[in-house]
């Protein structure tokens, strides 16, 4: 079980993780929290995408890096949040970004990317089990035609097609393709981090010419549906914050000024239409170092957004938090008890430098 306190339990286990057992084992945990407390002040913003259950590994051809955590860990570490720090809104970050009341020691602020239907199915249940609100990033393309995201389609076709090598001269890519799914699997994430380095345009040119040459157009998937509007209007009423991630998940950095006002502002107008508050919050798709800028950050403002998330790795200090480009710590599935526990108290020692960029 990937949630255990055995998950990591041998010697070649990354040394952040065993460090993070031993002083979760020692109940040490609490007393660094206190100790950081008193020299950092600071807002940690959790990210998720996915929280899902998959029993047959072998049957789901989807992106696993953008699984989070299953059921049993998402509610396990959002009862350890809720236990040992301040949960806070969306709502009380921009208060406090415009000089309101500032943040409680130890705030955390629930975030997801993407808009997966599974947030609705699993997560937004044990959300409101625990009392806990969260934030939901939606790209609204997506929304509107039910189809799967462009990375993770790219994913299932390598892991489905039934060619034998896959080329993509553009990235200068040429493998074979072997029967195994693991193998599959980790061609699939190299060639998307491939593709994530190349400009809009060759990312765009290079998935169509995939599903045309392989005869596997993007269509409807029961494994990986974004959420409905109707799932999302219910969200919100109920207590979650809802927030744009573009329209379309491309990474903004890379496009053109029109294209760029046409992802921030549509987003936006299909959010507000549906939904009874006005969109303020904004996730930028991706989120790394190339995939937003100053320029994207300044049509963010301009397009009427009064935050923004990135999704490079690490924590807002009190009072010098950039509005734009708020840093998050990436919540992944192979994080047992112990590495979330510590990765949360102390993100410096075990969380990433900076997070998987989805």
């Amino acid at each position: 079980m990937i949630g255990s306190l055995d998950a990591f339990e041998t010697p070649s286990a990354p040394r952040r993780v065993r460090l993070a057992r031993s002083c979760y084992r020692l109940g040490a945990l609490p007393a660094l929290q206190t100790l950081r407390r008193i020299w950092r002040s600071d807002l940690r913003i959790l990210a998720y995408h996915r929280v899902l259950d998959i029993d047959d590994l072998a049957r789901f051809k989807f992106d696993l890096a953008v699984v989070s955590a299953s059921s049993a860990q998402f509610r396990e570490q959002l009862a350890w949040i809720r236990k040992r720090f301040h949960p806070v809104t969306f709502r009380e970050v921009v208060a406090a970004l415009d000089g309101g009341p500032p943040l409680p020691a130890d705030a955390v602020l629930i975030t997801f990317d993407d808009g997966y239907d599974d947030n609705y199915r699993v997560a937004f249940p044990i959300l409101r089990e625990l009392g806990l609100s969260a934030t939901f990033f939606i790209s609204t393309g997506h929304t509107d035609t039910g189809r799967p995201y462009a990375y993770d389609w790219l994913v299932y076709m390598i892991c489905t097609t039934s060619a034998d090598a896959i080329s993509i001269p553009e990235l200068r890519i040429d493998r074979r393709l072997p029967a195994s799914l693991v193998e599959r699997r980790s061609i699939a994430e190299s060639v998307l981090e491939a593709v994530k380095r190349a400009d809009d345009a060759t990312q765009r040119t290079v998935i169509a010419r995939l599903e045309h040459d392989w005869n596997l157009p993007r269509a409807p998937h029961a494994d990986c549906r974004p959420m409905t509007w109707q799932q999302i209007v219910e969200m919100q009423d109920a207590g979650m914050e809802i927030g744009s991630h573009g329209v379309h998940h491309r990474m903004l950095a890379k496009l053109g000024d029109e294209e760029l006002d046409y992802e921030l502002r549509a987003s936006k107008a299909a959010l507000d239409s549906h939904l009874s508050r006005p969109t303020e919050i904004i996730s930028y798709p991706v989120g790394g170092a190339d995939a937003y800028d100053a320029r994207v950050m300044d049509a963010a403002a301009r397009a009427g957004y009064r935050a923004a998330c990135s999704y490079v790795g690490g924590t807002n200090a009190s009072g010098e938090m950039s509005r734009y480009e708020l840093n998050r710590l990436a919540v992944e599935r192979e994080m047992d008890k112990a590495w979330f526990a510590a990765m949360v108290a102390v993100p410096e020692i075990f969380g990433y430098p900076s997070g998987p960029e989805r």
